[in-house]
């Protein structure tokens, strides 16, 4: 027997030995084992939370058929910008301009978020990370049904643990009642910062909204204010 067996064997019979005092009620003795050669330690863990990657999320969402909203759309919109974003944007949904070129606000409304990014924020839109509730267009531009949010729920939590942004921005209604976790209504909560999950969270209207109602653009930059707060902190 060599002198590793020979140890090994010790260390066993050890090990028995502290069974046999412990089943006669002596107190619990530590072990003496190191755990830096412990098998389990050595073993594969599990990815940490947030460590998944957009790409990973992308490829788990497939061509998704989860819902409804399958059969009308043409393209699934994930979103799109930095992966590591400090600020990242929640819309509503994706309208008929961004169900057919598959990416999150490209339309008007779009037009006018990329303003209040380069030129309010003074950030590039390529340094910030959009999205949506939904990933896919309701017909005719219709509000999200509650099943259609809780079947587009899972992905865009993971998205969110995967960038970890400083500050998250709900626009619109269904943002920002998806973000804190409300059923108030948007001109209640706009302006009002909440957390996601340690995140800060800032609700506001949506561009589509400042489209119809300009007036609405002074209370927006206010909202924006406080995120630039928050990133230069």
């Amino acid at each position: 027997m060599s002198e590793r067996d020979e140890l090994a064997a010790d260390v066993a019979e050890y090990g028995r030995y502290l069974g046999r005092l412990t089943q006669l009620g002596a107190p619990a003795i530590p072990s003496l084992a190191p755990k830096s050669v412990s098998v389990a330690a050595a073993a594969p863990q599990a990815a940490p939370a947030g460590s998944e990657d957009l790409e990973g999320i992308r490829a788990f969402i497939g061509d998704c058929q989860r819902c409804k909203l399958a059969k009308t759309r043409k393209n699934i919109v994930f979103g799109q910008g930095n992966p590591h974003a400090a600020l990242m944007f929640v819309g509503e949904a994706p309208g008929a301009d961004e169900d057919e070129q598959g990416l999150a606000f490209v339309g008007r409304a779009g037009q006018l978020l990329t303003d209040i990014i380069e030129k309010g924020l003074k950030l590039k839109r390529a340094d910030v990370f959009i999205a949506n509730v939904l990933k896919c267009r309701p017909p005719g531009n219709r509000n999200p049904e509650p099943d259609e949010i809780e079947s587009c729920q899972p992905f865009l939590e993971r998205q969110i643990a995967a960038i970890r942004p400083k500050v998250l921005v709900g626009l619109g209604k269904f943002a920002g009642q998806w973000l804190c976790k409300t059923a108030e209504p948007i001109s209640r909560i706009r302006g009002k910062l909440a957390d996601y999950d340690g995140i800060k969270v800032m609700p506001t209207y949506h561009p589509a909204y400042l489209l119809r109602n300009p007036a609405a653009k002074k209370e927006v930059w206010e909202d924006m204010k406080i995120v630039m707060e928050i990133l230069r902190a």
